[in-house]
C-alpha cells in the first residue's frame, strides 16, 4: 500500500461494538473483527501496530467523542502509522454524516481508513467512490432503523397482549417491593389519626437504615410514586 509516494508498512486496528452485550475479549464481535482485520493485514503486508477499541459506542456517535478513537489519533501522531483497518465501514461509522465528516477529517490529517471487506471504499476519493460509500452507509443506517422499529413493535405488541411493562427504568415496586410495603404501613401510622407526611416517611425509613440507591434519604417525589404505584 503507497501513501504519497512511499510504500506504507504499519497500520493500528480500530474495533467497535455497539452493545454491551458484545463486549470482551470472549465475544463474536471482537474475535469476527479483529481476525478480518488481522488477515487484510496480512495479505496487504502491513503490520498492525495497535489494537484501539470503542465498547459499548454506537456508530451515531462523532468520532471525536469516542475514547478509544481518540487515543488512536493521539497514537497516530508519535507511531509512525497513517493507516486505520476497520473490518467494514460500518464499524468506523454507521450515520451517512458521521461518516462522512469524520472521513474527511481523516484525510485532512493524512490518515487513511480502510474497510477490509471493501478496500477501496475509502481509499478511493473519486465520485464513484463517494456514492458506493454513501449508499452502503445509507443501507447502514436504514438497517439500523429497522432494527429498532421491529424491537419497538415486538415491545407494544407485548405490552398490548400482557399488560407487562417491557422497557423504561424499573418502579420501586418491581426493585424493592417490601419498602414499598413499609412505605404505605408507615402512611397509616401516625399518632392521634390521620397520615404521616411523604417527609416523615423518608425520615422513618432512614432512622431505619433504609436508603434510596445513591445512600440518601428518599425524597419526597419518590415516596409519593411508591404510593400511587401501590
Amino acid at each position: 500500500m503507497k501513501i504519497k509516494g512511499k510504500l506504507e508498512t504499519k497500520a493500528v486496528a480500530y474495533i467497535r461494538t455497539s452493545s454491551a452485550a458484545n463486549v470482551g475479549a470472549d465475544k463474536d464481535s471482537d474475535k469476527r473483527q479483529r481476525a478480518a482485520i488481522e488477515a487484510f493485514a496480512k495479505r496487504s503486508g502491513l503490520e498492525l501496530v495497535g489494537e484501539f477499541n470503542d465498547a459499548a459506542v454506537s456508530g451515531a456517535d462523532h468520532i471525536e467523542t469516542r475514547p478509544g478513537f481518540a487515543a488512536m489519533l493521539a497514537h497516530l501522531a508519535s507511531n509512525g502509522a497513517r493507516t486505520i483497518i476497520v473490518e467494514t465501514a460500518n464499524r468506523f461509522a454507521r450515520d451517512l454524516m458521521v461518516q462522512e465528516v469524520g472521513f474527511a477529517k481523516l484525510q485532512a490529517l493524512g490518515i487513511k481508513l480502510v474497510a477490509a471487506d471493501s478496500p477501496s471504499s475509502f481509499l478511493d476519493d473519486t465520485p464513484t467512490s463517494k456514492l458506493i460509500r454513501q449508499i452502503l452507509g445509507a443501507v447502514s443506517e436504514f438497517d439500523k432503523a429497522m432494527v429498532v422499529a421491529k424491537l419497538k413493535g415486538a415491545r407494544e405488541r407485548k405490552r398490548a397482549l400482557t399488560g407487562e411493562k417491557v422497557e423504561g427504568r424499573k418502579s420501586h415496586a418491581e426493585l424493592r417491593p417490601e419498602v414499598v410495603t413499609l412505605v404505605r404501613q408507615l402512611r397509616r401510622k401516625r399518632p392521634k389519626g390521620g397520615q404521616k407526611s411523604l417527609r416523615e416517611i423518608s425520615a422513618d425509613l432512614a432512622q431505619r437504615g433504609i436508603l434510596n440507591e445513591k445512600g440518601q434519604p428518599f425524597s419526597a417525589a419518590s415516596i409519593n410514586s411508591m404510593l400511587r404505584r401501590a
